[in-house]
This record gives structure tokens, sequence and C-alpha cells, in this order.
């Protein structure tokens, strides 16, 4: 029961104000509240939200609700203590929330930072060929889309065995084995492979090559080394870097 003595004037303009309320009741600042009565029939507030109201904001409300109140029906001191700690846990939420927020980011910059070590490098992932072998890719970028790591690369069609004419220029030729000049002609010859980019050898080593008329040349200057060299495709692909099984 209440037994002090009120000798303040309820003023609605000031508790308007200090509600933050127009001059039709309306309030004027973005806060969402949620109200219940006690056994008293008073309303007291259960939860605030708002970014921009802390806790200072929230004990200057409750005093001065408690200046303002109607002495013959007094505000449950507990349930506003118990408003004003669900106010403190809001913000002790929203500070760890933003704590969590920058260790994210630092987290995320330096595993992009480590991951940048790809560049340059082979990798597979888990995607499979029609013939079910790991796709391989050379890496030209690493880097964050809409939060998630990924690589640029170049898929690696498929490895070119390295022939020389004997000037020592590299031989051009594509998956089908014709042979090209400098200014990207056919010349009419082909180099005879058993797969695309893996040449087929005569019983000296060299190359098997046919003429125009698929007729084996028998006297040619083009040389195997036994070296080989990968073959790209044209576009760039995008790979998640959880999705990478394998570097090489």
């Amino acid at each position: 029961m209440y037994t002090g003595n009120y000798t303040g004037t309820y003023d609605e303009s000031k508790y308007n104000q200090i509600k933050n309320r127009d001059n039709d009741g309306y309030t004027t600042r973005t806060v969402k509240t949620k109200s219940a009565t006690d056994a008293s029939g008073n309303s007291y507030t259960t939860s605030v939200s708002n970014d921009k109201l802390t806790n200072k904001d929230f004990l200057n409300l409750m005093i001065q609700e408690l200046k303002l109140q109607d002495p013959t029906k007094p505000m449950d001191s507990q349930r506003m203590m118990d408003s004003q700690l669900q106010m403190s846990t809001m913000e002790t939420n929203r500070a760890m929330a933003a704590s969590m927020e920058k260790l994210v980011a630092t987290f995320n910059q330096t595993s992009l930072s480590n991951a940048t070590n790809l560049i340059g490098k082979n990798i597979e992932d888990v995607n499979t060929d029609e013939n079910g072998v790991s796709k391989a890719y050379s890496v030209l970028s690493v880097e964050t889309l809409n939060g998630e790591m990924v690589v640029k690369a170049r898929q690696i069609l498929y490895y070119e065995d390295v022939v020389k004419d004997a000037d020592g220029n590299r031989l051009a030729y594509d998956a089908n084995g014709f042979i090209y000049n400098e200014e990207g002609e056919k010349t009419g010859q082909k180099i005879v492979l058993k797969n695309p980019g893996e040449i087929v050898v005569n019983e000296d080593g060299k190359p098997v090559i046919l003429d125009e008329n698929d007729e084996e040349v028998a006297e040619h200057d083009f040389v195997y080394e036994g070296n080989y060299t990968p073959v790209y495709s044209s576009e760039i692909s995008t790979i998640p870097f959880e999705n990478i099984t394998k570097v090489f």
C-alpha cells in the first residue's frame, strides 16, 4: 500500500514529452514496446526494442514515470526492475553481437590472406568429368563472394605433349592433331594422337606425322623431348573454397 506524500501534479503534456509523443499521443521515436497489467490494474513495460535507446534512457524514463504516477495506483517496482534487467540484457547481447561481427571480419581477412597462397597453383574439386576423373584447375585469384570465400580458376582440359621443330619452336596443334602455322592457319599436316594432347611416336621416338592425304611423312624435323604442358579452358570457373579437395 502506498503511504508516502504525493505533492506533484500530473501533467499530460510533460508525460507526452517524456514518452516522445506528439499532441495526438502518437510516439515520435521508433520504439517498439510490449506492455502488461499487474494485479492492481497498472500497466507496465515488459520489453523495449530500439537500437538508440540506452539503459540510461530507461532509468530516466522510469524515474519520470515514478514522479508522475497516480499515487492511488502505484507502479509495481519489481516489474519495473525486471524490465530494466531485460534492457541491460539487450545491451549486453548487442555488444556481444558487435564483438562477434568484428571477430568474424578479422577471421575472414586472415583466411583470405592465407588463401592467396593458392594463386598460381593447381587444385581439384569435388566435381568429376565424363570419365569419372576429378576436374583440375589452375587458380587465378581468391575472392570473397557474398560472404563466402571462392577461387577463380581455369579448368585444365588435358595435358599436351610438347613437340618442337628444328629451330626449337613449339609445334601448335589442336585436340584432333591438326597442325597450325604461326598465323594460326592449318598447314594440312596432322600429328597422330592416342588421346587429346597425347602423341604417337615411331620406333625412333619421333612423332608420327601425316600429310594432307593422311599418308605418313617419313622425313620431318619435329622432335619430342618427353615434356608436356596443360591446356586450359577459355572460361573462368568460380569454385567455393570448401569444395577444394586437393592442391598440387
